[in-house]
């Protein structure tokens, strides 16, 4: 575990080994509507954002401090507003008093998936 974000060039490496399009190791399908994102959690900083991935977690700033499940709240309503859903949609599964978090989601996990690959392809190379 060295603690560095890996970079979004890493994606294509791993659809050549794995052979599909879009993997995307922080999202797994629950059912046939319900997907669960695996994130790790930086609270308390300047804003909220996506830096990249993390020993296969999607790697999320939060702008909110880990007191009273402000972060939690954060996290949820942030990653909805994300995939334009209702707030009610997304909930914390597991990690309510943890950094890294699973997220259960309403929504195919094709849908999140297709939203990691293109927020981690999108952000600016550090």
């Amino acid at each position: 575990m060295s603690g560095r974000a890996t970079q979004p060039k890493a994606l294509p490496a791993m659809a050549s080994k794995l052979g599909t399009p879009n993997p995307v190791p922080c999202v797994r399908s629950l059912s046939a509507d319900q997907a669960v994102l695996t994130v790790s959690v930086v609270p308390s900083a300047k804003r909220t954002e996506v830096v990249g991935l993390h020993d296969g977690d999607l790697r999320v700033r939060l702008a909110a401090p880990p007191v009273d499940g402000k972060a939690n709240d954060m996290l949820t309503a942030w990653v909805a507003e994300q995939l334009n859903l209702p707030k009610r949609a997304v909930r914390v599964l597991r990690g309510q008093t943890s950094r890294q978090k699973q997220l259960e989601i309403d929504v195919p996990a094709t849908q999140v998936q297709a939203w990691v690959a293109h927020t981690l392809a999108t952000q600016p190379c550090e």
